[in-house]
C-alpha cells in the first residue's frame, strides 16, 4: 500500500469512528434508555438476565427504537419466527430477502419474549456468568450464535460502557418507589447544593439502593465529559429538578445554555454542573458530523460543551453560521 493510499485509509477510518461515536451518542439513545430501563430491570428480576445486556441489545437491534422492526412490529431484539412461533410476523430483508420476524402487540411483550428466548438450552451457558459480568454475557451471546456480526460482543460492551448501563445491573425498577417529592428534599435529604462527589457515587452505583433518594431512583445519573446529567422524563420541570438537586433554577439554566422561557421536553439532557469549554480527550482530531435536524445546541449537549465555546472552537459566529448536514464540528 502506497503512503498516499495509507493516509487516505487512515482518514477514512478516523472519520468512521467519529461518525459512529456521534451517531450513537444522541438524544434518541438517552431517551430510549430512560424509557425502558425499568422494563429491563424487571426482566432481570424475573429471569436473571443483566439489565445492561437487555438494554444494549435493544438499543443495537432496534436503533434506539427507530428501526422498521421496532416501529411496525414492536420487535426490539431482531427475533425471527423459527422456534415454535405461531403469532403474527413481518417480512424484512436481513441475511436473506423477506425473512419472517416476530410481531408483538407491545414493547413489553417483546422484552418478555426476548427473556424467554434466552432461556432456551442454546443459551444455557450464559446463566453460569455473574449477573454483573456484562462482558462475559456479551461474548457469550456471540459465541452462542445470537447474531452473525463478528463485532457483536464488542458493540454491546461499547454501548454498555458509553451509556453507563451496568449501573442498572444492581438496581431495582423505579416504579416501586413512589414516595412524594418534597420541595425541600434534595440528594442529601436536606436543602443545599448537590456535590460532584455525590453525583460521581450515584453514576457509579456506589450507593446502596435503600439510601438513594426518590428522585434519583427514577432518574439515573450519567457521566459525560467530567460532568453529570439526567434525562428529562414525563412530568419533569425546572422547579421539580431544582427541589430534588438543591440547585437553583438559574444555575440549571446556566449549566445548560437555556433561557427562562424554555420548556423542558422528554428526552432532553440536563447537566447538573457547568459544562466544559471543550470535548473529552478521546475526541481529539475526531470531529462531529452534523446529522439531519441537529443544531449547534444539540451537539453542545451531546458532548457536554458550552455552546459559546463550541462556536469559538470552530471559529464560527452564532449570528452568521447556518448549520448544514455533513458539516464537521470540532470538539477540541
Amino acid at each position: 500500500m502506497t503512503l498516499k493510499r495509507f493516509q487516505l485509509f487512515l482518514i477514512t477510518l478516523l472519520l468512521s469512528v467519529a461518525v459512529w461515536s456521534q451517531g450513537s451518542t444522541n438524544r434518541a439513545y438517552w431517551a430510549y434508555i430512560d424509557k425502558y430501563k425499568d422494563m429491563a430491570m424487571e426482566q432481570q428480576q424475573k429471569y436473571k438476565i443483566p439489565a445492561s445486556i437487555t438494554l444494549a441489545q435493544g438499543l443495537l437491534e432496534s436503533g434506539a427504537g427507530r428501526s422498521r422492526l421496532a416501529t411496525e412490529a414492536n420487535n426490539h431484539f431482531g427475533i425471527k419466527t423459527p422456534g415454535g412461533w405461531t403469532g403474527p410476523y413481518i417480512l424484512v430483508d436481513d441475511d436473506r430477502p423477506k425473512e419472517r420476524f416476530r410481531k408483538y402487540r407491545s414493547v413489553r411483550e417483546s422484552y418478555e419474549d426476548h427473556s424467554l428466548f434466552l432461556l432456551k438450552p442454546r443459551y444455557k451457558r450464559l446463566f453460569t456468568y455473574r449477573i454483573t459480568d456484562y462482558k462475559a454475557w456479551a461474548k457469550g451471546l456471540k459465541a452462542c450464535g445470537y447474531a452473525t456480526s463478528p463485532t457483536y460482543a464488542q458493540s454491546l460492551i461499547r454501548i454498555i460502557e458509553m451509556y453507563s448501563l451496568h449501573q442498572f445491573d444492581t438496581r431495582k425498577p423505579s416504579h416501586k418507589f413512589t414516595e412524594p417529592l418534597s420541595p425541600t428534599y434534595n440528594a442529601k435529604g436536606e436543602t443545599g447544593r448537590i456535590s460532584k462527589k455525590y453525583l460521581k457515587r450515584l453514576s457509579r452505583n456506589k450507593i446502596k439502593e435503600k439510601k438513594i433518594p426518590p428522585f434519583f431512583r427514577t432518574h439515573a445519573v450519567y457521566h459525560c465529559n467530567d460532568n453529570y446529567f439526567i434525562v428529562v422524563q414525563e412530568g419533569d420541570d425546572l422547579a421539580t429538578i431544582s427541589w430534588a438537586t438543591g440547585l437553583q433554577i438559574e444555575e440549571l439554566l446556566d449549566f445548560n445554555d437555556l433561557t427562562l422561557d424554555y420548556t423542558l421536553t422528554i428526552g432532553d439532557i440536563l447537566f447538573l454542573r457547568k459544562k466544559r469549554t471543550k470535548g473529552a480527550k478521546e475526541y481529539k482530531n475526531l470531529p462531529h458530523t452534523v446529522e439531519p435536524g441537529q443544531s449547534m445546541y444539540d451537539i453542545s449537549q451531546m458532548y457536554g460543551i458550552r455552546l459559546k465555546s463550541l462556536y469559538k472552537l470552530n471559529n464560527l459566529s452564532p449570528r452568521k453560521y447556518e448549520i448544514k448536514v455533513g458539516d464537521l464540528i470540532w470538539l477540541r
